[in-house]
């Protein structure tokens, strides 16, 4: 290990941060942390039709969202074309490429006529068997040329991997790669070393799906006469019935998981467990806030095996860090939650802080995700608000609730103190007196006070929506809408 080692995170701006790049991206991050080292971002956007400014600011907000913050960059491999050129002239000049006149039209062709007769459609290598001089004139004349590498022909290509271990390709295997286009673009597999060699990387932690690209990079560091790295090739990520995440199983992209009222910190802990296990941290443990991450990562404790996606491990998540919050510490997300969803809660309710931080507290023990404080928890910030359809016809069916919840509404203005417990002994004795059980009376007033037939201890409510509220709510119960009535 070196003292200070050197990582990077290099998203490809084709799309938005997904799931597995946002876990590669925090695994580098906890890595550079956790030793004191250096986390690079690189956005590697040479597939010019492809990538756009859009995906680069998406690939930027959800690192920051999850507090991934890199070091040096963003570095642009758009900017750094001449890096990759000069890259590709030293293999040259160094013998370990040469160039190919081959065109499109005849390569296809070629792999189709080895298809055809059932062999692997690799390029044939007839342009490294040209002589340096002839390839010269021809590039001299003009004729376009792309570059390849020229693969040693016998042999194997080996590196250790820090998880899979000792991992080795046969040369024969591998086709002489493309590193430099003949309109002068670099493939992946030029500029990704060019720049790793370059920005001195000590170390590379990335998917498995690039363990077929290695002995194609490792070749280019021998040939350039330039250290390895240590390669780290993370699982992949699955979904519940075992296939490679993607679209079919939800959401995908970290912003996404963002808008659906995901905190943070629950998305950074849940990812930081698939694929790793912190053996440190005790058994059973999994709240890990991310002081503790960095603390306990390291490349060993790396699966070798493929994660599962589970959502309702995610939801348990969420959960959880909603609870562990300070009601100061939830509220600017509660705020950001309402921005997004449109919704504007009362003023009065703004002004008060004190209270707003009460009305927080006793919700957020239910929350499952922040979009709750705009939909079920709704009625506690504003007056208006949906009535859940079948509490109301379950729990307002009776037409004598509605009036005995009238009555109440008035014994409650008039009652002197508006305590929790006021407020419980005004029920019970009202229930008492008019010969129900409190339960009716319970049930019809949630709803009535919440729209919905679920929510906490309701005398906690209505000690947080105040007299006020509760009385004028409890007062328009007649006229909420019953669609199971008559």
């Amino acid at each position: 290990m070196p003292p200070t080692p050197r990582v990077r995170f290099a998203p490809s701006p084709t799309g938005y941060l997904h799931v597995g790049g946002a876990r590669t991206a925090l695994f580098n991050w906890l890595f550079a942390r956790h030793f004191g080292g250096t986390l690079i971002l690189r956005i590697e956007d040479t597939d010019f039709e492809r990538s756009s400014s859009a995906m680069v600011d998406g690939i930027l907000e959800g690192m920051r969202w999850l507090g991934i913050l890199w070091d040096e960059g963003p570095f642009f491999q758009s900017q750094r074309l001449g890096l990759y050129r000069a890259t590709a002239d030293r293999l040259l000049a160094a013998g370990a490429a040469y160039p190919c006149f081959c065109t499109r039209e005849e390569l296809e062709a070629r792999r189709a006529e080895a298809a055809a007769a059932g062999r692997p459609p690799m390029y044939d290598r007839r342009c490294r068997a040209l002589s340096p001089e002839a390839a010269a004139a021809r590039r001299a004349a003009g004729e376009p040329a792309a570059v390849r590498f020229a693969v040693p022909l016998d042999g194997a290509t080996s590196f250790d991997d820090a998880v899979f271990g000792a991992v080795s390709f046969l040369n024969a295997e591998l086709e002489d790669f493309v590193l430099l286009r003949s309109d002068g673009i670099p493939t992946y597999h030029l500029s990704v070393v060019a720049d790793d060699v370059e920005m001195r990387l000590t170390n590379i932690i990335r998917g498995a799906d690039h363990i077929s690209n290695t002995p194609k990079q490792v070749l280019q560091y021998r040939a350039l006469g330039a250290p390895l790295p240590v390669f780290a090739h993370l699982p992949l990520i699955l979904g519940p019935d075992k296939t490679r995440l993607s679209k079919r199983h939800g959401a995908t992209s970290v912003i996404a998981y963002k808008e659906l009222g995901i905190v943070p910190e629950a998305f950074r802990n849940f990812l930081a467990l698939l694929g790793w296990a912190p053996g440190a941290a005790g058994p059973g443990r999994e709240i890990l806030p991310a002081n503790e991450l960095v603390q306990l990562f390291s490349l060993g404790g790396i699966t070798k095996s493929n994660a599962v996606f589970d959502n309702d491990k995610l939801a348990w998540f969420n959960t959880e860090y909603i609870r562990a919050y300070t009601p100061e510490q939830l509220l600017p997300l509660v705020e950001s939650e309402w921005a997004a969803a449109g919704f504007v809660p009362d003023p009065g309710i703004l002004r008060d802080r004190e209270k707003l931080l009460g009305t927080i507290a006793l919700l957020q023990t239910r929350a499952r995700s922040l979009r709750d404080f705009a939909g079920v928890f709704r009625a506690y910030f504003s007056d208006e608000f949906p009535y859940d359809e079948a509490a109301a016809a379950k729990f307002l069916k009776e037409p004598t609730t509605a009036a005995l919840l009238l009555a109440l509404a008035e014994r409650l203005r008039a009652s002197p103190e508006f305590t929790e417990a006021s407020t419980e002994a005004t029920l019970r004795l009202f229930a008492e007196e008019q010969g129900v059980k409190a339960g009716v009376l319970i049930n019809g007033a949630r709803v009535a006070l919440t729209g919905q037939g679920v929510a906490p201890s309701l005398f906690a409510v209505m000690v947080a929506l105040g007299r006020a509220r509760t009385v004028a709510r409890l007062q328009a119960a007649p006229a909420i809408p019953l669609p199971a009535r008559g």
